[in-house]
């Protein structure tokens, strides 16, 4: 196995939600509904903005948004600081949506774990399927 710093691992989730993309770009965007599906924030969709997600877990990630295409791409750093540097996360999550016959396919492709972050890796594994599944709740409501 390489030790190579640049060889990095992703998660990607993808699922269809039987919602048009404008949708799901106000439960990508607002604060509010990132709040009842994702964690607690203080987002603002304009490239260059950063802000922090609250974890339940007591911790906190530093992001930065990168893309934000209303109704099509929305991409923010995805970082979380540790006491440990071996436990520092530096990565990327990129939702892109994109329009189909029943409603919109939602990807979330989360780049940039390194090959010792097994636990981080591991989290977002389980961790996205379960932040799908509290957004499909928060659209069903706001329907």
């Amino acid at each position: 196995m390489s030790d190579t710093p640049t060889e990095t691992r992703s998660v990607v989730v993808e699922r269809e939600f039987p919602h048009p993309p404008d949708r799901l770009w106000r439960a990508l965007t607002q604060p509010h509904l990132i709040e009842e599906w994702l964690m607690k924030n203080d987002f603002h969709p304009a490239v260059g903005h950063r802000f922090k997600l609250q974890g339940e877990w007591g911790g906190t990630l530093d992001c930065e948004v990168l893309v934000v295409e209303p109704d099509k791409a929305l991409s923010y750093t995805w970082n979380f600081t540790h006491a440990d540097p071996a436990f520092d996360l530096r990565s990327v999550v990129t939702f892109t949506l994109a329009p189909t016959g029943a409603g919109t396919r939602l990807r979330m492709e989360q780049t940039g774990f390194r090959p010792d972050q097994k636990q981080a890796y591991g989290g977002a594994r389980a961790g996205w399927p379960q932040f799908f599944e509290k957004l499909e709740r928060v659209l069903e409501k706001s329907a």
